[in-house]
């Protein structure tokens, strides 16, 4: 494949429809894109550039949670190498969940990652639900809606009745414990079916960033559309009861029977 220029990956997010000014959450796959002149850090300043310097950008940068969070040193856990060293750049903040921080940086990097509620990871009051309380855009760079922790904010709100707990450490007055925090936690490959909805609606704008298939969508209409379809049926983005997909059983199993 041939070396795509920064100012190649800027037009391309321009034409995608990524604001200028705007906040824009990002989750990327820089295997997809690539190769990009100046490596992931190339694709970071293009985000930047094409954000302006009244935009915030923000990525996950979440965490195994099998030791003490440090947000300025504990590396990500499977969030890709262009996250990685995003909350490594100066001006960059990120927020102190011990399993699911995010980073930013812009005139609302501090709002986004404020302390937030240790459960859920993805509610209301945390990045996620702020980039969607401000109407923020999220864009999908070589990765699925699969990968979009904006629906976990979807699944927040409309109250679905799974949720898994796992075990995080974290450090409270001096003492190292081991917590577990309940989240809405599944394999996740169902949320691909937003791609459906959000198409049907012409809500979501696809094109080429780089060598990558991009998604760009408003994260308000997302929410908008995945809480229609969880007021319908709750358990939509779960696989079925019993097919071997063992961390949607897992969901499966947590919910109270009726009458509980």
């Amino acid at each position: 494949m041939r070396l795509v220029s920064d100012s190649k990956i800027e037009r391309d997010l321009r034409n995608l429809g990524v604001r200028e000014g705007g906040v824009l959450l990002v989750h990327t796959s820089f295997r997809a894109v690539r190769p990009v002149e100046g490596g992931p850090l190339g694709l970071i300043g293009a985000l930047q550039a094409v954000l302006g310097p009244q935009g915030t950008l923000v990525m996950p940068t979440m965490t195994a949670g099998d030791t003490v969070f440090d947000p300025r040193s504990t590396p990500t856990d499977a969030m890709g190498i262009t996250a990685e060293l995003f909350w490594r750049q100066p001006g960059v903040l990120r927020s102190t969940h011990p399993g699911g921080s995010f980073a930013a940086t812009g005139p609302l990097a501090e709002q986004i990652c404020a302390p937030q509620p240790l459960s859920p990871p993805h509610g209301p009051d945390s990045p996620v639900g702020r980039v969607h309380a401000l109407a923020g855009q999220v864009l999908l760079l070589g990765v699925t809606h699969s990968e979009n922790t904006t629906l976990h904010l979807a699944e927040a709100l409309a109250g679905v009745p799974y949720s898994v707990s796992h075990p995080c450490v974290v450090e409270a007055d001096g003492e190292v414990k081991t917590v577990m925090i309940p989240e809405t936690d599944h394999c996740c490959r169902g949320f691909q079916t937003a791609d459906h909805w959000l198409r049907v609606h012409a809500l979501q704008r696809e094109g080429k960033v780089g060598n990558a298939h991009a998604r760009l969508s408003d994260a308000r209409s997302l929410v908008m559309l995945a809480v229609e379809h969880l007021a319908a049926n709750p358990l939509t983005f779960l696989c079925p009861a019993g097919t071997g997909c063992e961390e949607c059983d897992a969901a499966h199993a947590s919910i109270p029977p009726p009458g509980a």
